[in-house]
């Protein structure tokens, strides 16, 4: 495993979040929801717009904070092992998401856990 390969994306992807999260786009959906909302519709649309736009902005920050984990596991050399069992992650696993610190076993398992569960009769 390349580690200073997983390193620099790791890197790329904290500068562009960061970017996202701090940037004049972070506060367009609050300025869009009071700035257009003229009537009941407009200030509905504008409303789902804004809830959108502060979605994506939780959901980068949350990223955000998972690249910088994996960039303190990279530093404490850490990376690329699963913090459940301590076995490896898939070479596959790490360049679709580099910031995971779950083999797919794990990953798999925490997100059947995590999964609501269907009522039954």
């Amino acid at each position: 495993m390349n580690i200073e390969h997983y390193k620099q994306r790791l890197l790329d992807l904290e500068k562009t979040l960061s970017a996202r999260i701090g940037g004049p786009e972070a506060d367009q959906g609050r300025g869009e929801f009071t700035d257009s909302a003229h009537d009941v519709g407009d200030a509905s649309v504008a409303d789902e717009v804004a809830s959108e736009e502060f979605t994506e902005a939780e959901h980068n920050s949350d990223v955000l904070q998972q690249v910088r984990d994996a960039l303190g596991r990279v530093a404490d050399g850490t990376f690329g092992t699963c913090i459940v069992d301590g076995g490896p992650i898939e070479d596959s696993r790490l360049e679709a998401v580099p910031w995971t610190p779950y083999c797919l076993k794990h990953a798999q398992r925490l997100e059947v856990a995590a999964s609501p569960r269907t009522p039954t009769l």
